[in-house]
C-alpha cells in the first residue's frame, strides 16, 4: 500500500466492487473509455486487477479517500501491455469517479504511483495511453512530466473498428539517470 496526504493507494478489496460498478455505469466517466460496465464485466476487471497484483505485486491500484474511507477510482501500474507494440513496457493509468475529478486526487495518486515504480521495479520507462479526446488524462500526463512518442500513436486492439475511441496515443517518462 501507498500512502500519500490525502489517499490510501492499495490492493483491491471485494467491497471496492460496487463504487467500481457505479463508475462504470456513469456516462460521463465512460465517455472517453469504452462502453458502460456491466457487474459481470466490473467483477472480470477487477478479478484480473488481483491476479495481476498477485502475480506482479502491482495493478491499478484502488484509491481510497483517507479522511472518509470513500473508494475514488484506481490508478497504478500495469505490466501486461494493451498492444503488441507496447510490449515489455510498464503503463500507468488511473480512472476516478466523476465527483473526485479536479481535486487533484488523480495527480497525487500518479505521482506515487510513479514514485513507487522507479523505487520498486527495473523498466526504464513508465507509459500511458488514451484517446486523443480525453484531454483530462493526456493534461494531466503532461503535468506528470510524461512526452508524447512521435512513433506512440495506435489504434487499440481491443476496441472495434470504427469506433471513434479506437485511436490513441501514447505518452512516456524515462527513468532519471
Amino acid at each position: 500500500m501507498i500512502e500519500t496526504e490525502r489517499l490510501l493507494v492499495r490492493p483491491w478489496q471485494d467491497s471496492d466492487r460496487a463504487p467500481f460498478a457505479e463508475m462504470g455505469q456513469d456516462p460521463e466517466v465512460m465517455a472517453t473509455l469504452g462502453p458502460l460496465m456491466s457487474r459481470a464485466e466490473v467483477d472480470a476487471a477487477v478479478d484480473r486487477l488481483m491476479a495481476h497484483q498477485a502475480k506482479h505485486g502491482f495493478c491499478f491500484w484502488a484509491l481510497e479517500r483517507k479522511a472518509d474511507g470513500m473508494f475514488l477510482g484506481f490508478c497504478g501500474l500495469k505490466a501486461e501491455a494493451a498492444a503488441p507494440h507496447l510490449a515489455g513496457e510498464l503503463e500507468t493509468g488511473w480512472r476516478l469517479r466523476r465527483d473526485a475529478w479536479g481535486g487533484g486526487y488523480a495527480r497525487e495518486a500518479a505521482e506515487a504511483s510513479l514514485g513507487w515504480a522507479l523505487a520498486n521495479t527495473s523498466y526504464k520507462r513508465v507509459i500511458a495511453i488514451t484517446t486523443p479526446g480525453n484531454v483530462r488524462s493526456w493534461g494531466l500526463m503532461e503535468r506528470l512530466g510524461m512526452h508524447r512518442l512521435a512513433d506512440g500513436d495506435f489504434d487499440h486492439p481491443s476496441v472495434p473498428d470504427g469506433d471513434p475511441l479506437k485511436p490513441h496515443i501514447t505518452y512516456a517518462i524515462d527513468r532519471p539517470r
